[in-house]
Formats: structure tokens, C-alpha cells, sequence
């Protein structure tokens, strides 16, 4: 999941909408045309992030790469800031909105110290990446959905150079990438370049669309296999050739090893966690973290392993063969089977529950030495949006059976689908808050989501308890390692062997991970600081309301707000125990200016 991108033009909203709609449930006039501006601003610079979520209108174009689209966007966003500031809101939820508003935009300026245009590359972060993001968020359809398609795959090679164009500025002014993550990148882009075009992303949507003539589909795949080949088999060479020599290693790995490395990580930090907390801080919160779960894990591998030696316990988990799948589908059917019972489960733990379903999906073959064990797709808006929960089935041997359940929870239900399709079903709410993604509030609700699983009962034995232990494990791990890496000099080797040594993931998932963290600053510190923020409100909204509280109401208040940061939820959270629980909508209703 995406920095949000937010802010300016003219509004003609995602199809369906009316330009009220982007900006859905502001009273304030002045507001709803700043939140209409920065909404386009957003999709201006992210034309396929309109796609994706269903707004067609700039579905030949991609975005602006070059440092000077950047600048440009950061001054749009002050001006919009120095406006925002001026208003003086009287209706609550306005100012609720306001002060969402004005975090997204000032955590994007921040991050502009960054120059995360010039110098970001790894798995996640490619060319060949935003290619593959077509294959499920553009239009497979004859008419202008072809007509888009064709001239965006034309204009892509022009967009990869100006990618390119991009390092070679960074590379001159002391900003390059990880070694290890410029060396990933350039093997995913040399395995696309030297595979057949049917066995592309795009490639394989592009063959199986029924929709498509035997022309149009013949004219897009000819496009990929010359031009387009062509181009991403530049990218790669630029990388191995230019990069990878300059590319950071050892103690240089971290991000504050770059020019203005350390205002770049204290913005990174503000904007995944919405606080701020220093490295420093959350580097002993995950530490502190740690000691309580390895507690955990003491007591549940004395009843399931006869030991309460944690070295032991890890060990077990890490290398009992037993305790792993044995082929690809036997991952994918556990995946499809903890979603089923989730759906049925936690039903009773809400009022409201969204409407639009979650099926699983197969990380794709070309993708998954190097991916993550999972990730979660959220739907393109429509009547026919459906979310994806995508699961890592390759090297069976190494997927644990006793994480799968909870891996099911946090990326599926209830987790990241639950939270997302609710906010998209959200009725009055501005765009940007239905559709956004904050990080500390996203990823923080799907780590609560696997405790909350497991209140349900679905964690079918100690095995599976310790799943939730070793994950919750592995989230706090993050917290000391980002921090190690890009504010204490720590190197690649002593991250991963810091996770090894305080989690039971596997050798090459601990890898992945930790390249994952070097390639993307801060974004791993949202999970566990949301997660303790959200057991903190939780706990206190117990203690203060007792017998009146409901957890049912208190998910509708998380949850009904849409992507908010940590102070917003924490504001909310206490109005609603302030005015003695129930449900937020009574709340509300009873007190308009709230």
C-alpha cells in the first residue's frame, strides 16, 4: 500500500460521483473546495491510482516522475495548507475533516526533503511494477478503455526513461538506493524482459480479456514485446550497470546515510505512525513490546512443545518440517478456509459489516521469490469491486501452518478488507477519507484484527496461538529494526539476525522483510504503534464505561470514520466514551457540533 497523494483542477469526479460526492458530508463551503482540490491534485499526480480506484478520466497517462512535477506538487499543497489554516469551522466533523485534511498534506510536503523521486528503488519500487498494476486496474473493454490502454502502453517507455533520467540525477547528487535492493530489482526486471509477453501481468489480462478484439489484443501485446520490453530491459541495465556499483552497503545502508537522511526518516516516521515519537522512543517501545510477547510464547510452548526455552520454542518453529505445507495448494486452501470461518465468526463482533466480498489470490510466479507472504488488494470501486487478499504459495516448505490463520485475519477479515471495503461503503464521508490509506490506522487495525480473531475463538489450538504470538512478535521486531537501520547505523546482517534471534519467521522471509525495510523507510513502524494505540483506547474505554460498553460500538466508532490518523481516532474514541457509549451515530446525532 501507497503514501497518500492528495490535492487541485477542475472536478469530474470517480463515475458515479458528483463533484459534492468528493467532498460528501462537509458543510463548510470553503472546506469542500479545498478537499476537492486536493483530491484532484492527488490523482493528477497518480493517474493510475484514478484507475484503480475507477476514475477513467486519465487512463492514458502516467505520472510526472521528474523532481520539477515534485516541487510543483509540494507548492500546490502550502498554498492549500495556508488556505486551510485561514478557515474557522463551527460543525465538528468538519474540523475532524480539516485536521485529516491537513496532516496528508503536510506529511507529503515533508517527505519532499526526501527525494524519494531520485533514489528509491527495490522489489516494490520499479517500473516494471507499475506495468503490472494495470493488469487489474484498467479497463479490459473495447471502445475508449482500449483506446486509453493502447496509447498509455505507448507512452510507457518515455515514462520508464524519465524514471531512469531520475536515479541518474539522484546518483549525481549522493542519493542511490541499497546495494542488495537496486540487485532485486534488476533480477525481477531481467526475469520480465527475457519471459514470453503471455506470462506478463499485463500480458496474461491482455490474452484472457474477452471483451478485447483479436486486433486491439494483437496490437497491445506487440507493443509490449518491442517497446515496451525494450525499455524496462534499459531500466535493468541502468541499474546493474550505473547503481548497483554506487549502490549503499554496511553501515550505509540506512536512509541517514543520504543527504538530509535524518530529517527523511523523521518525516517518514511522522507520516506511517501520525505521531511523534522519536527513533529513539519507538526503537524501546519495540523492545518493551518484545519482552511481553516472548512471555506469551514461553507459556504456550510449554503446553505445545514441553519447553519454556524461547531459543527452543523458535527453533521448533522455525525448522520442524512437520509444521509446514507441503505444496502450493495446501497454502492456498488454508488461506480460503480461515477467510471462510473469519467471515462467519466475527459477524457478531460488529454492527455494520461491508458489503463487498474478499476472494483469494496466488502471488504471481515472476514476483514471488522476492515478495513478502502476503498482501491485501483493495477493490476498484463499482458494482462489481471485490477485494483480493493475495497469498504467497511458492516455496510451500517455508510457509508455516500455524501463521497462516493469522496471516488470513490480518490481510482479509477482519482486517484489512474489513477495514477497507467499510470505508469505501462509508455514505457522507469526503473521498479522500474513504479511500486514503494512514498507515499507523490501516495496518495498526489489521494487527488488532488477528487479536481479535483469536477473542473469537478461531484460533483452533496452541499452535495457532503461537502464530498470533510469533507474528505479533515479528511486528514489534520491526520497530527496533527500522529504527536500527535508518537511525543507528545498524547493517543488513544484524537486522536479520536480530529477527532470527526474536521471531520465528523463516531465514528467507526474515530477508525479504529486512530488504523490504531498507527500500521503504518507516512504513513498517505503523503496524505495532497503531495496534498499541488501538488496545490502549480499547482498555480505557473498558475501564471508564464498564458494563455500557459494547465492542460492537466501539468498532463502529474505530471504523466509521474512515483512514484517520492516531490523534483523530484517539479524539473520536473519546468523545464517544465522554458521552457515555452507545452507537456513534446516536452519539452524533445527540450532538451535531461534535
Amino acid at each position: 500500500m501507497w503514501a497518500l497523494l492528495v490535492a487541485c483542477a477542475k472536478v469530474a469526479p470517480l463515475p458515479g460521483m458528483t463533484a459534492d460526492d468528493v467532498a460528501a458530508g462537509v458543510h463548510d463551503p470553503a472546506l469542500a473546495s479545498l478537499i476537492r482540490e486536493s483530491w484532484e491534485l492527488g490523482l493528477d499526480e497518480d493517474p493510475v491510482r484514478g484507475t484503480a480506484l475507477g476514475d477513467h478520466r486519465r487512463d492514458a497517462r502516467w505520472p510526472d516522475p521528474s523532481s520539477e512535477a515534485q516541487a510543483d506538487g509540494a507548492q500546490r499543497r502550502e498554498n492549500l495548507l495556508v488556505r486551510l489554516s485561514a478557515l474557522s469551522l463551527a460543525e465538528g466533523r468538519d474540523r475532524e475533516t480539516a485536521a485529516l485534511l491537513s496532516s496528508s498534506l503536510l506529511a507529503a510536503v515533508e517527505r519532499g526533503i526526501c527525494r524519494s523521486e531520485t533514489w528509491v528503488v527495490g522489489v516494490r519500487f520499479h517500473p516494471g511494477n507499475a506495468l503490472s498494476d494495470l493488469a487489474t486496474a484498467h479497463p479490459m473493454v473495447e471502445g475508449q478503455g482500449a483506446k486509453d490502454l493502447a496509447v498509455r502502453i505507448r507512452a510507457f517507455p518515455s515514462y520508464v526513461d524519465a524514471i531512469v533520467a531520475g536515479w541518474r540525477r539522484g546518483l549525481a547528487e549522493g542519493r542511490v538506493a541499497s546495494r542488495t535492493g537496486i540487485e532485486r530489482a534488476a533480477s525481477q526486471l531481467d526475469g520480465v524482459v527475457s519471459s514470453e509477453v503471455g506470462t506478463w501481468e499485463l500480458g496474461a489480462a491482455i490474452q484472457s480479456a474477452p471483451e478485447l478484439s483479436d486486433a486491439t489484443r494483437t496490437a497491445l501485446l506487440t507493443e509490449l514485446d518491442g517497446p515496451v520490453r525494450a525499455a524496462l530491459g534499459r531500466a535493468a541495465a541502468t541499474l546493474r550497470n550505473e547503481l548497483m556499483p554506487a549502490g549503499r552497503v554496511g553501515r550505509e545502508e540506512g536512509v541517514g546515510s543520504l543527504p538530509d537522511g535524518a530529517d527523511c526518516y523523521a518525516a517518514n516516521v511522522r507520516t506511517h505512525t501520525t505521531l511523534n515519537g522519536t527513533p529513539a522512543e519507538i526503537h524501546a517501545l519495540g523492545l518493551t513490546e518484545l519482552a511481553a510477547i516472548h512471555a506469551e510464547m514461553r507459556q504456550i510452548g510449554a503446553r505445545a512443545f514441553g519447553t519454556d526455552d524461547l531459543a527452543e520454542i523458535l527453533h521448533r518453529l522455525r525448522t520442524d518440517l512437520t509444521l509446514r505445507f507441503t505444496d502450493e495448494a495446501d497454502v492456498e486452501r488454508e488461506a480460503v478456509r480461515a477467510v471462510a470461518a473469519a467471515e462467519t465468526a466475527l459477524r457478531p463482533y460488529f454492527h455494520t459489516w461491508p458489503a463487498t466480498p474478499v476472494r483469494v489470490e496466488r502471488v504471481p510466479a515472476h514476483d514471488a521469490p522476492w515478495s513478502t507472504i502476503a498482501w491485501y488488494r483493495q477493490p476498484v470501486p463499482g458494482p462489481d469491486a471485490v477485494g483480493a487478499y493475495v497469498v504467497n504459495t511458492s516455496a510451500p516448505e517455508t510457509r508455516a501452518r500455524y501463521e497462516a490463520a493469522a496471516l488470513a485475519f490480518h490481510e482479509a477479515v477482519p482486517g484489512h478488507h474489513t477495514q477497507i471495503a467499510w470505508a469505501q461503503e462509508l455514505g457522507a464521508m469526503p473521498a479522500f477519507r474513504r479511500h486514503d490509506y494512514v498507515s499507523a490506522f490501516a495496518e495498526g487495525w489489521a494487527l488488532y484484527a488477528e487479536r481479535l480473531a483469536a477473542e473469537a475463538g478461531l484460533m483452533r489450538d496452541d499452535l495457532d496461538r503461537l502464530g498470533v504470538a510469533s507474528f505479533d512478535a515479528w511486528r514489534a521486531s520491526r520497530l527496533v529494526v527500522d529504527t536500527g537501520l535508518h537511525s543507528m547505523g545498524w547493517t543488513r546482517e544484524e537486522a536479520v539476525a536480530f529477527m532470527l534471534d526474536n521471531t520465528a519467521l523463516a531465514e528467507a522471509n526474515v530477508v525479504n522483510e529486512v530488504d523490504r525495510y531498507v527500500s521503504w523507510p518507516g512504513q513498517a513502524l505503523g503496524y505495532k504503534v497503531g495496534q498499541v494505540e488501538l488496545r490502549t483506547l480499547r482498555a480505557e474505554a473498558e475501564a471508564t464505561l464498564g458494563a455500557r460498553f459494547d465492542i460492537r460500538d466501539f468498532h463502529d466508532v474505530v471504523l466509521g470514520g474512515g483512514a484517520v490518523t492516531l490523534p483523530v481516532l484517539r479524539e473520536r474514541v473519546s468523545t464517544w466514551v465522554a458521552a457515555g457509549g452507545g452507537r456513534w451515530s446516536d452519539v452524533a446525532r445527540a450532538a451535531p457540533t461534535l
